[in-house]
C-alpha cells in the first residue's frame, strides 16, 4: 500500500514541477502578402463585421448568433458570438487603430473556458501595390494550468486557422473590383445583427 502511495506523491509532484518549469507566455503569428495596397486592404480589417467574411471561425457555424456594440470600424466597437462546440460564446473589442498600420483587438474567451487575449492585424506597404498583412495573438496561461501546452500546440493549431484566414481574405481581396474592396458587402448569411446573445 505504502509503493502505491509513493507512486501517487511522485506522479503529484511530477504533474507540479512540469508546468513550473514552462512558459505561461505565448504568441502565434502569420503573415500574408495581398496583391492590393494598403488603404484597400485596410477597411477590410478594420471592420470586424467583414470578418465573418474570411475568418474560418465563422464558418464553423454558419448559424452562430452575433451581437454588435458600438460604430464598426472604430475602436470601442464589439463583437460578441455565440455558436456551436467549435466557436463557442466570448467578443472582441477593437481597442486601437493607426490608420493603415496596426488594429489592436482584446478577445475574450467566455465559454468553454475563460481566457483574454491580445490580438493584431499589421499592415505594410510593400512595392508594386501591395500590402503585407500580419496576423497575431498573444497571451498568457497561468501555472498550472500551461501544462496544457504540452499536449495543445498553441503554434499550430491557432497558426493553422490564421493561415487558412489570411488565405481567404488574399483570395478575397484580390477577386473584387476596386469599388467593391473600399466599400465592403456585408455576407448576410453570416452575420445577423438581428440576433442578441443572453
Amino acid at each position: 500500500m505504502k509503493k502505491v502511495l509513493y507512486i501517487i506523491l511522485i506522479l503529484v509532484v511530477i504533474a507540479l514541477i512540469i508546468p513550473a518549469l514552462m512558459p505561461n507566455d505565448f504568441t502565434v503569428e502569420r503573415q500574408v502578402n495581398i496583391s492590393r495596397p494598403v488603404d484597400v486592404v485596410f477597411p477590410m480589417l478594420k471592420s470586424l463585421k467583414t470578418h465573418n467574411n474570411w475568418s474560418v471561425w465563422a464558418s464553423m457555424d454558419p448559424d452562430m448568433k452575433q451581437e454588435f456594440r458600438g460604430t464598426d470600424g472604430t475602436v470601442g466597437f464589439v463583437s460578441a458570438w455565440e455558436g456551436n462546440d467549435d466557436v463557442g460564446k466570448g467578443e472582441q473589442e477593437i481597442t486601437a487603430i493607426i490608420e493603415n498600420q496596426r488594429i489592436d483587438f482584446e478577445l475574450r474567451f467566455i465559454k468553454p473556458w475563460e481566457a483574454t487575449n491580445q490580438v493584431y492585424l499589421i499592415t505594410d506597404q510593400l512595392k508594386d501595390n501591395a500590402t503585407s498583412v500580419r496576423w497575431g495573438l498573444t497571451g498568457s496561461m497561468p501555472y498550472p494550468m500551461n501544462a496544457m501546452m504540452l499536449f495543445y500546440n498553441m503554434e499550430d493549431e491557432i497558426g493553422n486557422d490564421f493561415d487558412k484566414g489570411l488565405q481567404n481574405l488574399k483570395n478575397l481581396i484580390e477577386s473584387m473590383p476596386m469599388p467593391e474592396i473600399i466599400e465592403p458587402e456585408i455576407n448576410d448569411n453570416l452575420v445577423n445583427t438581428s440576433d442578441t446573445i443572453q
